[in-house]
């Protein structure tokens, strides 16, 4: 895997005196999970977010992706675009799973795919971000508990992994030019990498 498409580890961790407790802010290509009661929150414009938990342990995590701009994905289902998707979810599942949660007791909320950027909206990014979550869960047997998918506003997601209680707020104001331009810049650093290496779907 490209270093610069990599999913990383987030590693922007705070207090938040609003929910007084420990939290971990995630940006697009990061992911974060936990075993420990604590929030894990992003702001998501036409990326897509996947809050997925162990639903009797409580280990859960969050990932942010967007679907790199590819050609022909409706026919092929593991075009390079496809595979970048399957890969980050994939890491975070995984971890899941290392950190001690079970397969079967897995469950899924998911968010974001918004029409936000301009520009974008040829290529639908957001309603094919939204698709490949959906498709890929369902896939997988992960059954997903709530979503919030689509629509024109960007969101900013809250996920409490130990209970799997999730807060969004639509941001109705865009006056946010940071969000749209992390996601640009994100967009673009997907175009000029390709994937490489061996993906094992399970």
């Amino acid at each position: 895997m490209n270093p610069a498409i990599e999913e990383h580890l987030a590693t922007n961790l705070y207090y938040d005196r609003t929910f007084d407790c420990e939290a971990a802010k995630i940006l697009p290509g990061e992911y974060y999970f936990t075993g420990q009661p604590m929030l894990i929150v992003t702001v998501l414009g036409s990326c897509v977010a996947a809050c997925i938990r162990d639903r009797v342990s409580g280990i859960g995590g969050m990932n942010h992706f967007m679907l790199p701009d590819g050609g022909g994905e409706a026919g092929n289902p593991m075009s390079a675009s496809m595979r970048y998707g399957a890969y980050a979810m994939e890491v975070l599942i995984n971890q899941l799973l290392k950190a001690g949660a079970r397969r079967d007791n897995l469950e899924a909320k998911v968010f974001g795919g918004g029409n936000v950027l301009r520009g974008f909206t040829s290529m639908n990014v957001g309603e094919r971000n939204a698709r490949f979550v959906r498709d890929f869960l369902k896939t997988e047997n992960i059954r997903v508990v709530a979503e919030d998918l689509n629509d024109v506003h960007p969101r900013k997601v809250y996920f409490f992994p130990q209970t799997g209680k999730v807060l969004v707020k639509k941001l109705r104001q865009l006056n946010n030019y940071t969000l749209v331009k992390r996601e640009q810049d994100y967009a673009s650093r997907l175009k000029t990498n390709e994937v490489v290496g061996e993906i094992d779907l399970f």
